[in-house]
């Protein structure tokens, strides 16, 4: 017979099947620390943790209520707060309450400080000013709408970079990251089965060019998908697997010719895709 859990056993039993809550907690817009946050959920079941952002926080007063306010739930504070005195009170407050903490930003401000030898400038809010690369990031997100889908072929020569492929490929989705996140200009083209591509695309350094290519049953399954939502006809050349291989042979056909870079888009999320091509351009 089983001996009986004592009531801190149960506690402990109970406390370990409750859902973690990562509290991200900043004297700014709080995006950081939500993304940091997400990277890190996303890699264990769902269910086991979630997050709620604690945002635009101003003063030590402030902090002090709202670690008092979460001391009572299984949590953890992930934070990015700027001003010294801020951490340093979250730091306190946290240990009162048996709170984990985690410094997702003065670490690094302090590594970078003792490295060049220059104090912080300590403004919370500064990665969100507008400042030339702001404007620079608009301009490029205009640029991606502008010459979306091979709109207006003598855009491709303003490009930093042109993204080619077979429809359904995520073309567009990465123009848009690329633009947003890393201020490039990027226009995309796609490749038609039997129609060349612009002569423009010729003239482009193949460098700039980078083909996104994508295993023909996993491009089938996102077709179909796609032609449901879309309540295309039952039969259609859209999802036939043998139209598109012909397409993926036709599409890689002209990566060879244009002797850009490919990358397998596959098995890979935006993020990833965007940051190869970023990396490949950089080379």
């Amino acid at each position: 017979m089983k001996e009986i859990a004592n009531s801190d056993t149960l506690r402990d039993s109970r406390d370990d099947h409750r859902e973690l809550i990562i509290f991200t907690l900043s004297d700014s817009s709080g995006e950081t620390a939500e993304s940091v946050a997400r990277a890190a959920v996303v890699q264990f079941p769902p269910g086991r943790a979630s997050i709620y952002r604690l945002p635009q926080v101003k003063t030590l007063k402030q902090i002090e209520s709202l670690v008092r306010e979460v001391s009572g739930d299984k949590a953890v504070i992930a934070y990015t707060l700027v001003l010294p005195e801020y951490r340093e009170t979250l730091e306190r407050e946290a240990r009162k309450y048996n709170i984990a903490t985690i410094d997702l930003l003065g670490s690094l401000i302090d590594k970078v400080s003792q490295l060049t030898g220059q104090a912080p400038l300590s403004q919370p809010g500064r990665l969100h000013l507008l400042d030339e690369s702001y404007y620079r990031r608009i301009e490029a997100l205009e640029f991606a709408i502008r010459f979306d889908d091979g709109k207006n072929p003598d855009g491709l020569l303003e490009a930093d970079v042109i993204l080619i492929g077979v429809s359904r490929t995520s073309k567009t989705p990465n123009c848009i990251y690329l633009a947003h996140h890393y201020g490039l200009k990027a226009a995309n083209v796609p490749l038609v089965y039997g129609v060349d591509p612009p002569l423009n695309l010729y003239q482009v350094p193949s460098r700039r060019i980078v083909g996104l290519h994508l295993e023909p049953v996993l491009l089938q399954e996102i077709r179909s998908a796609r032609a449901q939502s879309l309540k295309m006809p039952g039969v259609n050349d859209y999802a036939d697997l043998d139209r598109i291989r012909e397409e993926v042979r036709y599409a890689r056909k002209t990566f060879r010719e244009l002797k850009c870079h490919i990358i397998d888009v596959s098995a890979k999320a935006i993020e990833e895709i965007s940051s190869e091509v970023y990396l490949h351009l950089r080379q």
